[in-house]
């Protein structure tokens, strides 16, 4: 007997009834056409898509929508369709009605604001519009990530690329139309942000990336939708290629949609297809056949866009597949289950017979057309204004003229479902609709504003491929300033040199008395921001992500200074524009040393073998035992990132409270090099803060570490690592400004070494004597001396040398008329318990002897003198012991180093120590 969770609702045993709800299918026209009629009644279609082409005003649409669900009920629907489109603001809108359909900006726009606020608000007024005429699936949110940034049509369509900022606006935006009571529907499962695509529309664009590089970037806001509530996905219609991987159709794959989608995502949510009638789809399988393969691979909604004849083969395909034996009912109905909950959750026919309509969209408007502004306000993003041309006004006065220059572009996309049936996810290679303005006329309509705006003339012309033109160039000589426009210039290349072009000629003007006087040039990338964000040879450039009116009116605003622009474009680019704080996505453990000590030493060998050759790495013979301290005065709490299936580390991070000094230390933060840029290092840092600023007694925090003595700070050997860390750093929120150097330094060839000249006879003349102890009779008046130095360490370096005879010792700097401890230097050898956490020592060469924390007292005689005279003796004594080098573990990069350099040391590793006062930590994880 089948549970009773398993069984259908009444009225569901028809089989033909049942199919008809697993599709999805559009037509053509404003109106009820003989061919949709029929799919609803004869066929028992469940779903209908809508698209630009069917709409032509919020009105109407209310009306068409009625009509459908009107048919559906009439011909004995047990329940109402459902009545999906794509409105993902910016360039893809599916309804648009000048006076009751608000414009938004694209999903890059609002990711731009850095507001998830106010993502879930606009998301949350698109909803509202969409329900108010009926509509009650959005196909949304696009949780595709731009792994590939320069060559992906998706453009302003998602968040970025950036896996965490994607994923965040992403569950912020369905969150939203959930609110406002639409279902939602993720897109393009597995992703296409990296897609290679071949040339032909009969070529399937390819996916090259493995399963483990999708899962650790481009999956990861799919999976954290899923998490959250996602109701449906689309699977797109794109293939993959890469080892362990190879399927023509993802969303005819079960390895895609069962075992990837379903199993190890854990998705329970309707799945719907790619429409299967891109031309690459049917020319290679035929429909009928792609059917029964989507069916099978755990698909439960097949979509159809336009095609009648297309569409029947569809359903006759499935019936067949049914009848053979191939497609099991099971499978069926588990599907119509998915989408009878999925309707539950959206619709019943109170509500689909009565759609708010206009009513309701009169009472949104002003709100809704507030926010709307407020958006696209808040997203118009300054990348770069090298010269202060913004505003205009500094650079062009009331009566001179201003020349805009605009590309002649085709009018904005619609729908993204229509764009892939055309073979085409070009969002600029849409056809012309009634619907929405022509690009050229948004750039007249932008002419004109700047006109109004300025109370000045403005001279408008458009570029094509044909480059520069004598025109162009005589109005550039006309002008006192220079605005050109590009969109999507990055696979419009023309436009690229068009505005390279107009650069050099910018630069290039003379004024009538043959004065060189170069042209004030701003470029504007009104689609994709992409176009010049790393070429800083344009010095002022502009992001507004769209070119509808409402994004060109806050142009407008930003060009004349009457909108200061904050936004920053999000992702990687422009990650240094805005300090990011850390994204806990990644999965923090606590450091457990049997699971992960193996795991830690495989780690720090691979980020061996990833250094340079020829560089010194700072982990050479470091174990996972060098972090260890087990010091009863020291809180050590470390952390890893790991794949708990295969047990491997992907990052790993140490911390120490130091009670004594009230100090938090940042000792290591390390990621494997293959899994870096994915925001481990954020997760780990944000944990490691988090956990710090529960200590009590906490005071500051420090970047860097005596004990152990393995990373004393930012490393400095590699000028470009360097900068990339501190800039890391630095929008984690540390003050690298005010760091300061330290290093190791190694003195080498010990046996042939000679003090340099002169050296013992100063140190001779000083009224100080000096003598090696060992062991805890000497230690009460030896940590006294040592709380003169305040550093985090230091003192735990000194208890571990006064038990550590006798491969631990200390050498005492003293006063002769009354013994009081002027300085003092830790020595040790290899076998120490000391040199565990200084692993340098342990992979330089094969007999080394260690140096460590001079401390001088500032009541002393000659600071320099008693150092010397401390480093001088640690080094005999370490020679006595056969001893080839000698390292000194940590030295402030300063005089210190200097003194140093003429005893014959020389640099080792270098460092930046930075540190933080308390205060500034808990203010920004308040």
């Amino acid at each position: 007997m089948a549970r009773k969770e398993d069984m259908l609702p009444p009225g569901w045993e028809d089989l033909d009834r049942q199919m008809g709800q697993l599709f999805m299918m559009g037509f053509d026209g404003t109106s009820v056409n003989p061919q949709i009629r029929s799919l609803i009644e004869n066929y028992h279609l469940g779903a209908v898509l809508l698209s630009a082409k069917n709409l032509k005003s919020a009105e109407d649409t209310t009306r068409l929508v009625l009509e459908l669900q009107t048919i559906a009920r009439d011909a004995g629907h047990p329940v109402p369709l459902l009545i999906a489109l794509d409105q993902e603001n910016g360039g893809v809108n599916s309804l648009y009605d000048e006076i009751y359909i608000r414009q938004f900006p694209s999903t890059m726009g609002i990711a731009a604001t850095g507001s998830k606020s106010l993502a879930h608000e606009v998301a949350v007024a698109t909803a509202q519009e969409l329900k108010a005429v009926g509509v009650n699936w959005i196909l949304g949110p696009v949780l595709d990530v731009l792994t590939n940034v320069r060559n992906q049509p998706l453009g302003v369509r998602t968040a970025g690329d950036d896996p965490q900022e994607a994923s965040q606006y992403g569950v912020q935006f369905m969150r939203g139309y959930q609110e406002a009571g639409l279902v939602t529907c993720g897109k393009h499962f597995p992703s296409y942000g990296n897609l290679e695509f071949l040339g032909s529309q009969t070529d399937v664009p390819i996916i090259r990336e493995s399963l483990e590089q999708l899962s650790l970037s481009a999956l990861v806001p799919f999976r954290n939708a899923i998490t959250q509530g996602l109701d449906a996905m689309m699977v797109g219609g794109v293939s993959l290629s890469s080892a362990g991987m190879n399927v023509m159709h993802a969303c005819l794959s079960d390895q895609v949609v069962d075992e990837l989608l379903r199993k190890d995502l854990q998705f329970q949510g309707v799945v719907i297809s790619e429409c299967l009638e891109m031309e690459a789809l049917t020319h290679n399988i035929g429909v009928g056949g792609g059917t029964v393969m989507a069916k099978n691979a755990g698909c439960d909604i097949i979509l159809l866009c336009r095609s009648f004849p297309v569409q029947q083969e569809a359903i006759n395909g499935l019936k067949l597949g049914v009848e053979n034996g191939i497609i099991g009912r099971q499978r069926i109905e588990q599907s119509l289950r998915r989408v009878l909950d999925l309707k539950v959750r959206c619709t019943s026919w109170e509500q689909a017979l009565n759609p708010p309509g206009l009513s309701s969209l009169t009472q949104m408007q002003p709100s809704h057309t507030n926010l709307s502004t407020r958006a696209y306000n808040s997203s118009i993003t300054v990348m770069r204004d090298k010269n202060n041309l913004l505003p205009l006004s500094n650079v062009i006065e009331a009566d001179e003229e201003l020349l805009l220059l605009t590309p002649l572009v085709k009018p904005l996309p619609t729908s993204a479902v229509s764009l892939s049936v055309a073979g085409s996810m070009d969002p600029l290679s849409s056809e012309r609709t009634s619907s929405i303005l022509s690009g050229e006329g948004v750039f007249k309509e932008l002419g004109r504003s700047l006109s109004r705006q300025r109370n000045g003339r403005v001279l408008h012309t458009s570029y094509t491929s044909n480059g520069v033109r004598p025109i162009h160039e005589d109005l550039i000589q006309r002008a006192s300033a220079v605005v050109v426009v590009t969109a999507d210039a990055n696979r419009n290349l023309y436009q690229q040199g068009f505005s390279k072009h107009v650069s050099m000629v910018c630069q290039s003007q003379y004024t009538s008395s043959g004065e060189r006087r170069e042209r004030p040039l701003i470029v504007v990338a009104v689609s994709s921001p992409y176009d010049f964000a790393m070429d800083s040879s344009i010095g002022t450039y502009i992001c507004t992500y769209d070119f509808t009116e409402t994004a060109l009116q806050a142009l407008v605003k930003v060009l004349y200074g009457d909108l200061t622009p904050s936004a920053a474009l999000p992702g990687s680019i422009g990650r240094t524009q805005k300090i990011h704080q850390s994204r806990q996505h990644w999965l923090v453990e606590n450091w457990n040393e049997d699971r992960d000590s193996f795991a830690l030493d495989a780690l720090l060998e691979t980020i061996r073998a990833d250094y340079a050759l020829g560089q010194p790495s700072e982990l050479l013979g470091a174990t996972a035992s060098s972090f260890l301290l087990r010091k009863e005065d020291v809180d050590e709490a470390h952390f890893v990132v790991r794949n708990s299936s295969t047990q491997a580390l992907y990052g790993f991070c140490a911390t120490y409270f130091f009670r004594s000094t009230g100090t938090g230390v940042l000792a290591c933060l390390i990621v494997d090099p293959s899994r870096r840029r994915l925001s481990i290092g954020h997760s780990l840092h944000s944990r490691a803060i988090r956990t710090l600023l529960q200590r009590s007694g906490m005071k500051r925090f420090q970047l860097g570490s005596r004990l152990p003595g393995i990373y004393l700070g930012i490393p400095t050997v590699n000028p470009v690592e360097r900068k990339r860390l501190r800039q890391w750093f630095a929008n984690m929120g540390w003050n690298t400004g005010l760091s300061r150097p330290v290093c190791s330094v190694i003195l080498r060839n010990l046996s042939t070494w000679v003090p340099p000249e002169g050296l013992t006879a100063t140190l001779q003349s000083v009224e100080v004597t000096y003598d090696l102890v060992y062991g805890w009779d000497f230690a009460p008046a030896i940590l006294d001396h040592i709380k003169t130095y305040a550093r985090q360490g230091v003192a735990e370096i000194y208890r571990m040398a006064l038990g550590g005879a006798p491969n631990c010792g200390i050498i005492r700097a003293k006063r002769p008329s009354d013994g009081v401890i002027l300085g003092s230097i830790v020595i040790y050898n290899e076998r120490s318990a000391l040199a565990e956490h200084m692993p340098m020592l342990r992979a330089t060469q094969a007999s080394v002897g260690g140096i460590s924390s001079p401390v001088i007292s500032p009541c002393g005689e000659d600071y320099s003198t008693v150092m010397q005279g401390l480093i001088l003796l640690a080094i005999k004594q370490i020679r006595k012991l056969s001893a080839n080098a000698v390292i000194m573990d940590c030295v402030d990069g300063d005089s210190n180093f200097d003194n140093l350099s003429t005893m014959g040391f020389t640099m080792l590793h270098s460092f930046e120590e930075v540190n933080c006062d308390a205060a500034t930590w808990t203010m920004m994880h308040a």
